[in-house]
Parts: structure tokens; C-alpha cells; sequence
């Protein structure tokens, strides 16, 4: 399912598509993970098969958490919140010198607001 996946846009285009999303769909997870997740793409097929179980099955939020674990792997889910009807996220990754890096996204939808953390962070590691 995923490894016929084209890159079709930017990050920045990305979080657009994110931002004006009122479902997640296995397109736009899709098409985060070939523009967005270069290094859950080089996983071979045995790696991404948890992660393609998951999108058939609709389970969104399983699906983000597991490609954050796999694309992101210093980084951590620091916290959730859900507040006048938005979900936040927020991920952090300790650095050398003992401080955390922080980066967050927000959306109505767990998952997307899953998702635009990630692009946060590979956009701004990129």
C-alpha cells in the first residue's frame, strides 16, 4: 500500500492539507509518509507491515504513534491535550547538553495533530 506512494508535495504543502483535513484518510497519511519520512520509507516491507496493518484498519492513532516511533526515534510524545476542541502534541527530544527540544502541532483530530508534529520536526531536522 505505502511503497507505491509518490512524494506530491512539500512539508509546508503538507501542513496545509493537514490544517484543512476534517478526516483522516489512508491518502494523507500516505502521502505524509512519502514526502515527510524518509526514513520509514528505507525500512524494508517486514518493518512497515505494523504500520500498513494499521492504516487499513482505520486505526489512526496507532498508525501516527507507531510512524512517530519509527521515523522519529529519539523523540518522544511528551504530552497530549485536548482543549476547546483541539488535540495538541507535543514531542521533545533530550539533546546533549541536557535540555529538551520541544515542537508541537495542533488540530481537532488526534491523529492529524499527531501528524503535524512530525512534520514539524523532520521539516525543521531536514
Amino acid at each position: 500500500m505505502l511503497s507505491d506512494v509518490k512524494p506530491d508535495g512539500t512539508p509546508d504543502h503538507l501542513q496545509e492539507q493537514l490544517r484543512g483535513a476534517d478526516a483522516m484518510t489512508a491518502e494523507l497519511i500516505s502521502s505524509v509518509i512519502a514526502t515527510a519520512c524518509p526514513r520509514f520509507c528505507a525500512l524494508s516491507a517486514a518493518a512497515k507491515t505494523k504500520v500498513n496493518w494499521m492504516i487499513q484498519a482505520g486505526a489512526w492513532t496507532d498508525a501516527t504513534f507507531e510512524l512517530v516511533k519509527l521515523e522519529l526515534p529519539l523523540w518522544k510524545v511528551r504530552r497530549l491535550s485536548h482543549s476547546r476542541g483541539k488535540w495538541t502534541c507535543s514531542l521533545t527530544k533530550e539533546t546533549q547538553d541536557g535540555h529538551d527540544d520541544i515542537t508541537g502541532g495542533s488540530h481537532q483530530l488526534l491523529p492529524l495533530a499527531i501528524l503535524h508534529a512530525l512534520l514539524r520536526v523532520t521539516h525543521a531536522t531536514a
